[in-house]
């Protein structure tokens, strides 16, 4: 896959280009920007296998995820050799990556110790039910004040505590001193800078503040959070800032060149839309949906089910800057669903064509919890439903609900934030995969009252990883982070078309719906009953309790 060439002009002053690898869920690509302005020159992508072998498990290849990025570096490399670059141009590059995915391996051999566990997987369900038993009070968010984040099945700590527990040969491993974990992007830095002969073991903070490992204040593994884990800090990688010189690649057609700059995807995706200031936000469309809040240097913490994040540390002596963020675990996933699953559509741009086929739902709602429900609610037990069929309901009205599942979501998110930061957002900028798609982003517009801000400049989760690594210190050709000297972006606007009155029934609706999706056993029994269900079971239950004793007593009575 090709981007254009700049014109043979700039290719004469030996343009500065600096490279990102976005290392996602899916997907693995390599892009090649021009620092000076902004544009993507070339790059390649390769899809990502990803296996379940059991149910709400999801696993990646690590060796695999490594291949596909150097392939995608060589690829787009040969690209720009062929578009009349030298590969000397690139300055540096940078790596973003899907956080709190969790990879270990033998420090001796390169060798992973197990698959990498990927952030939306369900198995340490069990694992998070045993830690909150050990908080005062049996509280998923005893650890907020210290990390930000709930216990939860989400994060990388709880991810290494399962392969700990349940794996021998990470267990061994881990007490012979022969292992290291990282996230996708230790791994990476890892290996590309030699491996066995001399890898960096490091990570950045915006990384590190998914694992539940990381003291947000002080910016280094915890004491008492690895104490609480059983998790010794020997196999954790060094922390750093988000833009600076971590090493030089060992390998690849980029042989030589400098690693300057690791965000998390979502952290790049705010950075790439120039989030800079207190008060600005963005939300990413992608396997999930990421609502990110810049909330400035003070971390703050969320009393509505949000996280606690640092969105980045822009070099070893800059202060981090934290956000406030609304995570999703289903979005572009669900419409995976409806083509892998269902087979409602052949590809996935299909689905705004179907969806725009009727006017609105008719009542037809789909809470797509997959993988349970994320912010704001936390419940590992949540599990999609579809409700409010009838027979006049269609494919279209299902492809409908699921767009609109999408932007209900992110309406719950936005009110949260609302709350936590006592600040009504008056726009929200948006990019991701989703984005292409128009109806998707009127019908965000509609349901969260605000306009719903869409650049031209798709690319923003590697612009962000790109912009961090030209702007590192000792590589510094990307001069415009967080200034007014960055280039105009054209943008898309989609202002709500909808009243109050009809967005306040649509989201109660909605609610109504998520409320029946929740405490579903996997097992495959009957729903547990918690207390708004058994306000609804009861009257039933007595009804036929009263007719059961009625009928026991007409026997009776007959003998």
């Amino acid at each position: 896959m090709y981007g254009d060439a700049g014109n043979s002009a700039e290719m004469k002053k030996r343009p500065n280009l600096v490279g990102a690898v976005d290392q996602g869920t899916s997907s693995t690509r390599f892009l090649i920007f021009n620092a000076a302005t902004a544009e993507v020159v070339t790059y390649h992508q390769i899809e990502i296998k990803q296996f379940f072998p059991k149910e709400g498990w999801v696993e990646e290849d690590p060796l695999e995820i490594l291949d596909s990025v150097k392939t995608c570096i060589d690829k787009a490399t040969e690209n720009l050799v062929g578009l009349g670059y030298q590969t000397s141009d690139i300055k540096a590059i940078g790596i973003t990556n899907q956080r709190e995915t969790t990879i270990v391996w033998d420090p001796s051999t390169g060798r992973p110790l197990y698959n990498a566990i990927v952030w939306s997987d369900l198995r340490t369900a069990t694992t998070v039910d045993e830690l909150i038993k050990k908080t005062p009070g049996r509280n998923k968010d005893h650890l907020r004040g210290l990390c930000g984040l709930p216990i939860a099945t989400y994060f990388s700590a709880l991810k290494l505590r399962w392969l700990m527990d349940y794996s021998e040969k990470v267990r061994k491993a881990v007490e012979g001193g022969h292992c290291l974990f990282g996230t996708v992007d230790t791994w990476l830095v890892w290996n590309l800078t030699g491996g066995t002969r001399g890898g960096k073991h490091v990570t950045d903070v915006t990384n590190a503040s998914r694992t539940m490992l990381m003291n947000l204040s002080t910016l280094t593994w915890d004491d008492y959070l690895c104490r609480f884990f059983g998790i010794p800090k020997q196999i954790l990688p060094s922390i750093k800032s988000s833009s600076e010189i971590y090493g030089e690649l060992f390998v690849t057609a980029l042989q030589g060149t400098n690693i300057s700059g690791i965000l998390g995807d979502q952290q790049a995706a705010l950075v790439g839309q120039s989030c800079f200031q207190v008060g600005q936000a963005k939300n990413t469309y992608g396997t999930g949906c990421f609502l990110l809040y810049n909330t400035g240097l003070t971390p703050v913490e969320s009393k509505t089910g949000l996280l606690t994040t640092v969105a980045y540390k822009l070099g070893k002596n800059k202060p981090a800057v934290y956000a406030l963020e609304g995570a999703i675990a289903i979005a572009g996933a669900c419409i995976a669903w409806l083509r892998d699953n269902l087979g409602i559509i052949a590809s996935s741009s299909e689905i705004e064509k179907l969806a725009s086929e009727v006017d609105s739902v008719h009542g037809c709602y789909f809470v797509p919890a997959f993988s349970g429900l994320f912010c704001p609610y936390w419940q590992n037990d949540a599990r999609g439903i579809v409700c409010g069929l009838t027979q006049f309901t269609n494919k279209s009205h299902i492809a409908r609900a699921a767009l609109e599942a999408v932007c209900f979501q992110t309406r719950e998110l936005l009110d949260a934030m609302n709350t936590d930061s006592g600040l009504e957002l008056s726009s929200v900028k948006v990019d991701g995969g989703m984005t292409a798609n128009s109806l998707l982003m009127q019908i965000q517009a509609d349901l969260i009252g605000i306009p719903v801000v869409r650049p031209s400049m798709t690319e923003t989760t590697a612009l962000g990883a790109a912009m961090v690594a030209g702007a590192a210190e000792g590589v510094e050709v990307w001069t415009r982070l967080g200034g007014d000297k960055a280039p105009p972006i054209t943008c898309d606007v989609f202002e709500p078309s909808i009243t109050a009155r009809e967005r306040s029934e649509r989201l109660a609706r909605w609610k109504g719906a998520v409320n029946r999706s929740m405490h579903w056993d996997t097992a495959g029994h009957a729903p547990r009953v918690s207390g708004d269900l058994w306000d609804v079971l009861a009257p039933g239950l007595y009804l036929w309790l009263s007719f059961g004793f009625l009928i026991a007593s007409h026997v009776i009575s007959k003998r």
